[in-house]
């Protein structure tokens, strides 16, 4: 084959991108992968944003990485080292450390007995009830577990789609009728209604619904939440499930060993060229034409592009049916995310947990939404307003664990904001109020740790606009498309159009806007190399 053709250009070098790549690389392909950033990673990378400061700069914690991948990569190999978070989660409470029940938060370690003890402070009743929820949970991810791998089928497809498609369902039907209704009630339930089956306590409640919005633009009522709880408890970090981990070095080691095992099997990845368009000859994909105008030739193409972002601006509208095109650029996305980094001149001293030595809650993931109706209100205030009054924060301080990312003594802070508007009321631009947020953000903060605001020295704020200019990520969305009911698995991003291949002949999704969805896994380019090898490359196996 001339130098000058590929057998597949990749639009972005994000984790899925660099994971479909090695992937293909390793079947013989000759792959290219282009990157408009001067960095490969996507939101999964590292950066020093203040001198001495390192940290991730959009992604932030590992869960969802998929051990299959880690292993096939050889991602240890090429520098990957992932490392446990000493405790789960914290929820503190805006209060002075006092005698009484939830005095101190909530701190949520590892190990069931441990935590039905810090629930049980809260209700008795709780605590009882925590094994048989979690032991609920952990065999509804199991079943998901199943599928994350599997290219799911396609509606529409004739007799051996539809034989496939019946597959997911004959294995559900295996289990009892409870468990039956447990995937039902994870498939379909508010988080809301699905955690008042189980709990009492509305901080109980409210901590462990958290998972149920996070990059989901949604009230905790909204059907479908209770599927993104369970998206988050898949996960496993180094062989153990329902834990968080840190890549040493921030999320940027991910991707930075997953470039090396692209390039070690022959992928070439060029950064800092932007695509500005698909190649489409004869109603095929055959390659991309860069912003500067230069053409590359290959025999497919895979996006790891948002599918909204793909058809609304890289491939021309009359090459696609006008209904179709019109339901893919109308796909539902926007994630409510408002992204911080702060380098800190000491720890938090929480109000309910005070001193700003490091403790225990210090390395947690630290999380300020302590009620159902403070998360409903934020999402309220989110739509109503442009953004939450009092909003929902997760903060991470991985140079707790990680002495890399900070000089001795000081400490770098992740701050996961929700909710926001992807588009401002009134035609604001989030360029004008993006650092009036961030300030609130820092006051909200504050009021449960009253050191916070001024040991601050420098931040780094990302709005959702920031968000989709920097990464391409559409309406801020951290997921290329929200995880609804109506947009997972078969339905991922569009029904008839799951398993990988665009209604363009020889035009691929390998993002997160696939299945089975967002989260820094690997899982979608997995799956869609997979399938290009099948059309590419008949013989090959693995």
């Amino acid at each position: 084959m001339a130098d000058d053709i590929f057998d597949v250009a990749i639009i972005g070098a994000g984790h899925n991108g660099l994971s479909c790549a090695a992937y293909l690389a390793e079947a013989g392909l000759r792959v290219v992968v282009l990157e408009k950033n001067h960095a490969v990673g996507g939101a999964a990378i590292s950066e020093e944003f203040h001198p001495g400061f390192t940290n991730s700069v959009a992604s932030y914690t590992v869960s969802l990485l998929n051990s299959k991948v880690i292993a096939d990569l050889e991602l240890a190999a090429h520098g990957l080292r992932i490392v446990e978070r000493p405790v789960a989660n914290f929820w503190p409470v805006a209060k002075a450390k006092a005698q009484g029940a939830g005095a101190g938060g909530l701190l949520l370690p590892y190990g069931l007995a441990a935590r039905q003890a810090a629930i049980g402070e809260f209700s008795r009743r709780d605590g009882a009830m925590l094994p048989a929820y979690e032991a609920a949970l952990d065999e509804a991810a199991d079943v998901l577990r199943a599928l994350v791998l599997k290219t799911p089928p396609n509606a529409g497809g004739g007799l051996r789609q539809f034989i496939k498609l019946a597959g997911p369902g004959r294995q559900i039907l295996r289990h009892s009728l409870n468990e039956q209704r447990l995937i039902a009630d994870l498939f379909t339930k508010s988080v809301a209604d699905f955690l008042s089956l189980w709990f009492e306590s509305d901080m109980v409640k409210a901590a462990f619904a958290f998972d149920g919005i996070v990059g989901s633009y949604a009230s905790p009522d909204r059907p479908g939440t209770a599927y993104v709880l369970l998206h988050h408890c898949f996960g496993q970090v180094n062989g153990k499930s329902g834990r968080w981990g840190h890549a040493i070095g921030g999320m940027g080691a991910i991707t930075q060993a997953m470039a090396k095992a692209a390039v070690a099997r022959g992928v070439r990845i060029r950064t800092g060229v932007g695509v500005g368009q698909v190649v489409i000859e004869n109603g095929r994909a055959s390659g991309v034409r860069l912003a500067d105008g230069t053409t590359i030739k290959a025999r497919a193409v895979a996006s790891n592009v948002a599918p909204k972002l793909l058809f609304r601006d890289l491939v021309a509208r009359d090459v696609v049916e006008p209904a179709l095109y019109r339901r893919l650029t109308c796909l539902k996305s926007g994630s409510g995310t408002f992204r911080m980094n702060v380098a800190l001149r000491q720890l938090p001293d929480f109000l309910c947990r005070p001193g700003s030595q490091q403790q225990p809650h210090h390395g947690a993931g630290i999380i300020i939404g302590p009620t159902m109706a403070y998360l409903e209100r934020a999402y309220l205030d989110a739509r109503i307003h442009g953004w939450s009054r009092h909003p929902v924060i997760e903060m991470l301080i991985p140079s707790t664990i990680d002495p890399t990312l900070a000089p001795a003594g000081r400490h770098v802070a992740s701050l996961f904001v929700q909710h926001v508007a992807p588009h401002l009321p009134g035609g604001r631009s989030w360029d004008e109020a993006r650092d009036e947020f961030a300030d609130l953000v820092i006051d909200e903060i504050n009021a449960y740790a009253p050191n916070f605001k001024a040991s601050i020295i420098a931040r780094q704020v990302l709005s959702p606009l920031d968000l989709e200019r920097r990464f391409g990520l559409i309406d801020g969305d951290i997921f290329h498309g929200q995880l609804s009911p109506d947009q997972l698995f078969w339905m991922r991003p569009l029904l008839g159009h799951a398993d990988y291949r665009m209604p363009v002949a020889r035009l691929y999704l390998c993002g997160s806007g696939a299945h089975p969805g967002g989260g820094v896994s690997g899982a979608p380019g997995h799956n869609a190399a997979r399938e290009i090898i099948r059309d590419l490359q008949p013989g090959w196996m693995r």
